[in-house]
Parts: structure tokens; C-alpha cells; sequence
């Protein structure tokens, strides 16, 4: 029987136990949407290991300053609303002059 070349490939998956963020081979991945960037752990320290996480948080970058948070979110949901009133007002300002 001849032998087949076998690939070195390995997979790990580690989830924390505090908020269920996943690591595969030692990257965050968020969960729902498979989104992986430079800042996700940052992030993810942001929103949640710095206000929820405790001693079962594995985000390496929990305690770190940076990343968005909450507040950073909001703050673009109101920017982007208050552009498209501007919007709606100026288009009403040329219909109804």
C-alpha cells in the first residue's frame, strides 16, 4: 500500500468562559460574524472584559486602554443620525423654500 503525504494542519479553538469570545489558532474571531482585524481583542477589552471580564476572561488585551468602547458607538449612531436629518432638512429647505 503506498503512503499519503499528510498535512501538518493543526486547529485550536479556545473560548472564554466569561463572555464566550472565541480564539482559533490563537486569533480573535468575533462570534455571529467570523470578523477578524488587528484591534478585535482591543475592541473586545473595550466593550466587554473591561467593565464584565473578571479572573476567567483569556483577553490577553483586557485592562488596556483603547479600542472602542460603548460610549465611541453611540456617539457614531448619533453622528450618523444627525447627518441624515441635515439631509432631510436641506432637501426639505429646497422643496419648500
Amino acid at each position: 500500500m503506498e503512503s499519503k503525504e499528510v498535512s501538518e494542519l493543526s486547529l485550536s479553538r479556545t473560548e472564554c468562559e466569561k463572555c464566550g469570545a472565541i480564539w482559533i489558532n490563537g486569533k480573535h474571531i468575533f462570534s455571529g460574524t467570523a470578523a477578524s482585524y488587528d484591534n478585535s481583542e482591543l475592541d473586545l477589552a473595550g466593550l466587554v472584559c473591561n467593565k464584565l471580564g473578571n479572573e476567567q476572561c483569556i483577553n490577553p488585551k483586557k485592562g488596556q486602554d483603547g479600542g472602542q468602547t460603548w460610549a465611541y458607538r453611540a456617539g457614531f449612531v448619533d453622528g450618523a443620525i444627525k447627518a441624515k436629518r441635515d439631509t432631510l432638512d436641506d432637501l426639505n429647505n429646497m422643496i419648500n423654500p
